[in-house]
Parts: structure tokens; sequence; C-alpha cells
């Protein structure tokens, strides 16, 4: 059975398309276009039906048809929006590439975030004369052949290093699951933030300190967050023969061997620590001055390298200095940095309390759930664990940082800081998800998701650079400046060309990004 078909866009468009039921889902056969207004979806409406009965009624738009004094609308184009990024495009580098296609796929993508075959609607509605379908597939190809990614992160590593600082970067890892039953080399069942079972992939992302992307890896899906980093960094620094660069990353990322491994390339790093650590960071401090701290305390000390080599890698408990790190000195210790708060503390007692009555609950027999934190089993029967609790409680409020930067280099006010830069890596990874919904949904093939991977990151670079220069996120640039249209309108045989007038917001974005619209 065919019919029309009336879908919502994310732009707040309304396409309207000829669709035909197949074993219980919708096939489009064609899509005649996207309406923003009522007018205009009436007149899609009447064209679909038109097509669908042809000579019942049929819908004619030729000029001949217009009553007199009438105009008829030739083209619309989102034509300021379309310069914007590719003014964006071409300032970052990326025009190096020399693909079109590409291109298009990528600003396409900054608009509405859709898959590459809806990609073509997308630039149908801007006006944009496009490649055609297959040459955008081939382009995905070319990417991989050509080693897209390469030239984009270079390009991306000239614009940071001109306009940023990358005496520190900020790593961290997510993941993209995939709706598939079966696993293969790439797609495989792992942990997951999202807490899905699906199979996935593993992406790292190494960014400045404002959030803007340097560089980026596909892993396995079952691969551990600390056995990424190194391949991203280190391909990092031997790309662009960095040194005595400081990478930031949390607690995921601490394992004995890649901080000895960062630490023989000569980079520096800044990794959170696990808060089971503090009892033997902090054995001097417990011993000299109880279990008393002060809000915004910092406690300057030494960790062991190795868990196993706490005899030679901690501190001297019977003084009551804490040692200042020296790595000529403490070859078997790394620089830990530990600060207490009260607003902390006070988050982690109410978590701590609302664990500790789930425990009791279960124990009692009031709540049937897997055995939850704080519960042990003694002699076959439940009990809290009163003793572990009360090691949690004497936490509570303290985060440690672990580093190879002497306080000579850099004091602990400042590793504290840099470590809480992390959150821009985060809003990148929110952004790739949410406005950009990197989740590469209709590709299944390692080189596939690869390119895709590649488009995002592209996209996120143009996206990331906008937000610096004007303040705005991608998708209110987008909803500011996709509504003002360049028509060309037919009067009397004569095309002439109108446009709407520039909104406040759309002149701002206009004079951030130093695009001169008037001599277009």
């Amino acid at each position: 059975m065919v019919f029309v078909r009336k879908v919502r866009t994310a732009s707040g468009a309304t396409a309207v398309q000829i669709a035909e039921r197949q074993g219980g889902r919708d096939k489009v056969l064609e899509h005649l276009g996207s309406a923003h207004t009522e007018a205009e979806l009436a007149a899609l409406l009447e064209a679909a039906r038109a097509r669908i009965y042809p000579g019942q009624g049929e819908l004619d738009l030729s000029a001949g048809s217009v009553p007199a004094g009438w105009s008829v609308i030739r083209s619309k184009s989102s034509e300021l929006l379309w310069q914007v990024l590719s003014s964006a495009y071409a300032q970052l580098g990326f025009d190096v590439l020399g693909d079109e296609a590409f291109k298009q796929l990528v600003l396409a993508r900054l608009v509405e975030p859709t898959s590459k075959a809806d990609s073509i609607r997308v630039l149908e509605e801007l006006g944009v004369p496009h490649a055609s379908l297959r040459t955008m597939f081939r382009s995905l190809a070319r990417c991989q052949e050509r080693g897209y990614r390469d030239q984009v992160a270079a390009a991306c590593f000239a614009h940071a290093a001109a306009h940023g600082d990358l005496s520190l970067v900020l790593y961290d890892v997510t993941t993209l699951y995939f709706e598939a039953d079966d696993e293969d080399e790439l797609r495989k069942v792992g942990y997951s933030k999202e807490r899905r079972v699906d199979p996935q992939v593993v992406v790292g992302l190494l960014v400045d300190r404002n959030g803007f992307p340097l560089e980026v890896g596909c892993f396995e899906g079952n691969k551990a967050e600390a056995s990424t980093i190194l391949p991203i960094v280190n391909a990092f620094a031997q790309r662009h023969s960095l040194a005595d660069m400081v990478i930031v990353a949390d607690a995921g990322m601490l394992s004995a061997g890649n901080l000895r491994e960062l630490d023989e390339a000569n980079l520096r790093f800044i990794v959170g620590s696990r808060v089971t650590k503090a009892p033997n960071d902090l054995a001097s401090h417990f011993r000299w001055h109880g279990e008393a701290f002060t809000d915004g305390q910092v406690i300057d000390t030494i960790t062991p390298r190795v868990a196993t080599d706490r005899a030679r890698g901690s501190n001297d408990v019977k003084k009551r200095a804490e040692p200042v790190w020296d790595p000529a000195t403490h070859q078997r210790s790394w620089r830990a940095v530990w600060a207490y708060s009260a607003k902390r503390a006070a988050r982690d007692n109410k978590t701590l309390t609302l664990q500790e009555n789930k425990a009791k609950a279960v124990v009692a027999g009031e709540k049937a759930a897997r055995t939850p934190r704080f519960v042990k089993h003694t002699n076959g029967a439940k009990a809290l664990d009163e003793a572990a609790l009360a090691r949690s409680r004497r936490l509570a409020g303290l985060k440690g940082y672990v580093t190879n930067l002497p306080a000579t280099l850099m004091p602990a006010a400042e590793v504290i800081s840099s470590y809480h830069s992390l959150w821009q890596v985060e809003v990148s990874f929110r952004m790739t998800k949410s406005d950009l919904r990197a989740r590469p949904v209709f590709h299944h093939q390692r080189e596939a998701i690869e390119a895709h991977l590649t488009v995002v990151m592209t996209a996120l670079a143009i996206a990331r650079s906008l937000q610096e220069a004007t303040g705005l996120s991608i998708k209110k640039i987008v909803q500011a400046l996709r509504p003002i249209q360049q028509i060309t309108v037919n009067i009397a045989g004569h095309e002439h060309t109108a446009t709407d007038p520039l909104t406040d917001t759309a002149r701002d974005i206009l004079t951030a990004t130093g695009t001169d619209w008037l001599t277009h």
C-alpha cells in the first residue's frame, strides 16, 4: 500500500514523503521536500497526492498556472548558515582534503545529524547543490584510503597551537553501542558507562584545555579504558614531536604500567587517584593529626608507584612533615596531592547513608537484590559490614591526584585545577553524542565506523571553534541562522533575489565569526 507520510525533522520542519508498507516497515519511495509553513505543507501534500493518483486534480506549479499579479518562488536557500559553516571549515584548514562531498557530510551533520543517506534531504532543504549519495559513500571510502583523519588531526593541532595552549591536554573515553545481536572483531560487549549489554566500541578523545579535539581513536568494545590512553597519546606526541606535555586523565587510566610508560616517554601526567589509596598515602597525617580535616585543606605527599611496594614507596609515618616528592630521591613513588572539601564530605556521607540503609534492608530480608555495598557474608548469613562503612566515612570528602610533576614546576593548587579541566572533555563527548549524534547506527564494518568517527571529529572541531568565537552552541547557531533564507522570485518573467532580515543574534554571530555578509 502506497501512502503519504509526514515526518517531523530535527529542525522543526515537516518532511513529506511517499512511502509503501513492506514487511511491517515503511519504505520511503520518494522524498518530496520539507515544509516550514502551513501553506508549504499543503502544497507538498497536494503534490504527493497527485503523484499517487495521477490525473486526479494534478498540482500545476508552472509559471503559467499562477494567477495574474502573483509571483513564483524559484528557489530558497539558507545561504547565510552555509557560509558561516563553510568559512569555519576553511579557517580550520580542512579544505586541504579537497573533497567537497566529505565537507557536505560534515556540515550537514552540524545542521541536522542524521544518516548519510538522509543528509541529501538536509542539503536540499538548505538549498545547497550537493554530490550524489553514491559520491558521498565513495567519500567515506576515500576518508580511510587517503588518511583524512591524520590530515584533520594535523589541522586541529595547527589551530590549537595558534589559538590556545598545548602544554596541557585532556583525555577520556566513552562507549558507543550498536543495536546488534552478534559481536565481531571490533563491536564487542564490554563495560558500558550506559549500563548496556549491546556490542559497542570504545572511543578515546584527546582535547586541549578548552575542549578542542586533537586526536580520536576507536577500540574494541571490550578493551579496558586504561589500555587506550597510550596509543592515543603516543600517536599525538610522535605526530607533532612533542615533549614535556602534561596529560590529564581520570582514575580509570591509573595503572602502574601506564604511568611508567608516560614517564619514560618524558611526558607529564596528572591522573585521579582512588580514595582507597588515601589510608596509606595519608598514614602520617592520620597518626599526627587524627581524622580531622579543614575545608580546603591540601596535603602534598607521595604514593607508591606499585601498590605492593608500600614499604619502600610510602612516606615515613614516624616523621610529622610530609615528604616533598623528588624524582631522583623517590624513585619508587609518585607525587600525590590530596584535598579535603566539606561540601564533598556532605555529599559522600549522604551517599554512604543511602548505601547503608540499602544494606540494612537486604540484611533484614526486606529487600531482595544483588548484594550491595557494605553487606558481608559470615557462615552463610548476611550482616552489615560496619568496619568497611566506618573506613569509608573516615575518608569522606577526600579527593586525590597523582602526578610526576614536582612542586617546583606545578604547585598543588594548580595540579588540582588542571585536573578539574576534565569537564571540557565531558562537554565535548556530550556534544558528539547529542548535538552530533556520534553513535554509528548505520555502520557495521570497521572502515565505515572509523570514517564516521572522522566525520564526527571534524564536525566537533567546527562546533567547538564556533562556540569559542560566538559563545553559542552549534544548535543555537543553526536555530538562529537556518530560518534566514535567500529566495529567488520570478516576477513578470524576471528573476529577483530577496532575503529575510537579519536578527540581532544573527548579526552578533556574523560579527563574532568575521563573516562579511554584505558582500554576498
